[in-house]
């Protein structure tokens, strides 16, 4: 192995690391401003328990997110969700916090949007 191929399996690496340090960032800042802990950002089953909370909806729906094909239906819903609760739009919650969410996440937690509760209470 030469030191072409070493720095090209570094390379991923170091971008990965990146956005992870900035996903966990953001939705710290996310759970932040709902007034939830910002340390649940880092921990893997809870954030999304967090993230029902903030969208306003109940915890027992973390189990639908086990189940293969509804997991899908159910992240939508879950963006939806916080989009609202966050005063966005649906378009946002689909486009900017499911599809692309490593862009919508960090324009909510350090953009001026403004947690107004639950949007599905």
């Amino acid at each position: 192995m030469n030191q072409t191929d070493a720095s090209i399996g570094v390379f991923p690496i170091i971008i990965s690391l990146v956005i992870a340090v900035l996903m966990i960032a953001a939705m710290w800042k996310v759970f932040a401003k709902a007034g939830q802990p910002g340390w649940a950002a880092i921990i893997p089953i809870y954030n999304i328990y967090v993230l029902l909370k903030v969208a306003g909806r109940p915890g027992w729906w973390l189990i639908l997110f086990i189940i293969p094909v509804v997991n899908l239906v159910m992240s939508v819903i879950l963006a939806l969700d916080v989009a609202k609760a966050f005063g966005k739009s649906g378009v946002f919650g689909f486009f900017g916090l499911w599809l692309f969410g490593i862009v919508g996440y960090p324009v909510l937690g350090f953009g001026s949007a403004r947690y107004q509760g639950p949007a599905a209470a």
